[in-house]
């Protein structure tokens, strides 16, 4: 197994704009008219948090779906200057091109990102210039990154210090003298001040919207399915939840015609790092890859 593994796993260079960028493609021997492409969170470079990505793109290539992972412009071994997530589009767009030239008979194409990723894959699809790419046929998107000072502070009062208040642990700790009260409860305040002040600032501000407003309207305009899978133990999904997700606009996506598919996985952490929920969010990326997009066959 390791053998073809190894055989089937090959270095890739392609050109975006003046840059090189680089990525491993995990080909299959089967034909696919379906792939994947992953969109790494970071900055990272595209092994991943404890080779996750690497993981992930084995096991999808073994079930039958080729996968890119690459190096977006200057991270890892990638040429040119980084960017950050939310301007990532001609990267993205040119990991297709790459996967598509590289394993013939692809047809469509599946992003798949975590964390900040997850949201460059949302603005992507939601770019109507050049640099939305028409192969992309779907997306599973996790933990979505949706960071704001406002937004974190307030799911820390109402995700990290509830949790803890409800913990027999933390009273047990409390009654032992293991607690500095002080010190916790000017951070809880601190917490609830920043909460409060950044939503005041927001309303006022006239400068960009804060990028939970901008990461919905990106959902709304969002035109392929989508799968959103969201963490328990993790406070950026909580983020998530709590800045983007409740609101009316997005929920409605979720619902009806082309509509979104929502996981929770409640005991599983950030990066999904126990190996029964990376078996489960890998079940869930297959499941999205077998659904029908558009009439055709998967």
């Amino acid at each position: 197994m390791n053998a073809i593994r190894h055989r089937l796993e090959t270095p890739l260079t392609f050109s975006c704009g003046d840059a090189v960028l680089v990525g491993i493609l995990h080909g299959t021997s089967r034909p696919a008219r379906r792939g994947v492409v992953i969109v790494v969170g970071g900055p990272q470079y595209r092994a991943g948090a404890h080779r996750q990505y690497v993981t992930l793109a084995r096991s999808l290539a073994e079930a039958g779906v080729p996968t890119l992972r690459f190096d977006y412009r200057g991270m890892g071994d990638s040429g040119g200057d980084f960017r950050g997530f939310e301007d990532c589009g001609d990267d993205i767009a040119a990991a297709v091109d790459a996967l598509m030239e590289h394993q013939p008979g692809i047809e469509e194409v599946v992003l798949w990102g975590l964390c900040d990723g997850a949201t460059a894959i949302a603005f992507h699809l939601a770019d109507t210039d050049r640099r939305r790419h028409p192969a992309v046929a779907g997306a599973v998107l996790l933990n979505p990154w949706a960071r704001s000072d406002a937004g974190a502070a307030a799911a820390r009062v109402k995700h990290y210090y509830g949790r803890r208040l409800l913990n027999p642990a933390f009273w047990r700790k409390l009654l032992a003298g293991g607690v500095d009260l002080r010190g916790a409860a000017a951070q809880a305040l601190g917490s609830l001040r920043a909460a409060r002040g950044g939503a005041r600032a927001t309303t006022q501000s006239a400068g960009p919207a804060p990028l939970p407003d901008r990461l919905a309207a990106a959902l709304e305009a969002v035109s392929v399915p989508l799968t959103v899978i969201l963490s328990g133990r993790d406070l950026t999904a909580r983020e998530f939840e709590d800045t983007v997700l409740a609101r009316r606009s997005v929920r409605r996506r979720f619902k009806g015609r082309n509509a979104f598919a929502l996981h929770r996985m409640p005991d599983a952490n950030h990066t999904f790092s126990a190996e029964v929920h990376r078996a489960q969010v890998l079940a869930r990326t297959l499941g999205h890859l077998q659904s029908d997009f558009g009439g055709g066959r998967p």
